[in-house]
Order: structure tokens, then sequence, then C-alpha cells
């Protein structure tokens, strides 16, 4: 799979990571959204370990929250929500959508209502809009969308994670459904691609945020130093696009 990424999705990738540089070499951010276990790669490229301000992650725990799986905050509900049509907008009502900023889209399966319209909105608004989605698990199944859409026909570039119809990768010997799904594995990698790649181009640029560096890489007092500097820049980017009167 890793290696189906790395030999089809690089001009994608590579497109994706200039959007990204752009907006955050401008100031500005990159927000990303996901439902379900696509919150996984949100939250990998920010806040990590050698990440960086830019990226804007926008999380809704009612459709993100897993572990309690039955009762109260259980899957049914978050699996019901996430196909709601008009959710979108509200969670979007709380941020300024400016056509300088970007918005990075994760669903595997492309089919659910609130990332659809989500990135609807986005682009709607001037944003450019990357999807990361499985095109084979998306164009497997009927649309569920009102507008007969997928998350793909919304964005200006598409990654593909490259996994199959169901996600699930391994067969076992007297097992009738295959078991581990690669989604997550696929989502991590690319974005880790990314983060990457935007890094390179914002130094060569002159406008690299600071990085959460370990302090097993530049003693305690840097590491905090570093840390303190990138919880404000984050900061200062997210109230610039939270929205509120001017």
């Amino acid at each position: 799979m890793l290696d189906t990424i790395a030999r089809t999705q690089g001009e994608a990738i590579e497109t994706a990571s200039r959007y990204c540089a752009e907006s955050i070499g401008g100031g500005g951010v990159v927000h990303t959204f996901g439902t379900g276990h696509s919150r996984i790669p949100v939250e990998e490229l920010f806040p990590r370990y050698g990440s960086y301000p830019g990226f804007h992650p926008i999380v809704e725990l009612s459709m993100t929250f897993h572990t309690q799986v039955v009762g109260a905050n259980g899957q049914r509900q978050a699996m019901f929500i996430e196909r709601v049509e008009g959710l979108a907008e509200q969670i979007l009502a709380n941020f300024t959508l400016r056509e300088t900023d970007a918005i990075i889209v994760f669903s595997a399966s492309g089919l659910n209502a609130v990332p659809i319209e989500i990135a609807q909105q986005a682009r709607k608004s001037g944003l450019r809009v990357i999807a990361v989605t499985a095109l084979a698990e998306s164009r497997s199944a009927p649309v569920r969308h009102s507008s007969g859409t997928r998350l793909a026909d919304h964005a200006d570039v598409v990654i593909d994670l490259c996994t199959p119809p169901g996600d699930a990768l391994c067969s076992i010997d007297g097992l009738d459904v295959p078991v581990g799904p690669g989604s997550t594995l696929a989502a991590v990698a690319i974005v880790n691609e990314i983060k990457v790649r935007v890094a390179e181009l914002l130094t060569a640029a002159g406008t690299m945020p600071p990085v959460l560096t370990s302090k097993a890489l530049v003693g305690a007092e840097d590491s905090a130093a570093r840390f303190e500097a990138a919880y404000l820049e984050h900061g200062r980017r997210a109230a610039e696009v939270l929205r509120g009167t001017p």
C-alpha cells in the first residue's frame, strides 16, 4: 500500500504541500478536518513532536469519541451524526473562511455528509481544498449525500489512500473476512510526507514557524521555549480565524 502511494501520489502530495506552504508562509492556516478515525491524521499534523503551527485542527468530539463504544456517546450515535446534512455549516460558522487559507479534509469513504459539506463550503468560500480519501472505496459504494456527490468531487487536489473497498488488508486462513484496516497507516504516512515537504518549502522561503522539539534533541530549557513559542504562534493564527464581531 505504501509503495503504491509512493509510486502514484507524488504529484498530488507535492501540489498539496505547495498549497499548504503558501497559506502557512503567508501567515495563515491550513484547516484540517476529519470524522471517525479520520481524526487521527488531523492530530498527527499538529500538535506532535516535530510539528509546527499553521495546521489548524478542527475536530468534533461527537463524531470522533470512540472508546465508549456503546451507551452514551456510543458508536451508533457518532456514525449517525457524521451523516447528518447541514451540520458542517454550523461547524464552519465558528470560523472565518479566508481565500488565502487552505483545508485538508480526511475521509476514507468520502461518502458521509459532514466531510463532503465541509469541503463544499470551504471551496465556495475560495479556500483551496485538499481531499485525502480512498478512491476505490468511495467509488465502490452508492452516494449517500443528497447532492449525489462524494468528497473527491469538491477538492482542488485529491490524494488517494490507495486502500481497497472495506479497508481491511489481511486475510487469515479460517476467517471469512479480512482484518487490519490500512487507511490510518496510509493517512499518517501521507500527512507526514506533507509536513516534511512543507517544512522544506517554508525553510527555503525563510517563513518556518517554531517546531515542537523534544528535550532529547535540544535540552529541557530550549524545548520548553520552543513549545511556548509554537503554542503562542498557533494561538495567534487560530484567533485570526475564530469568527467573532470585528
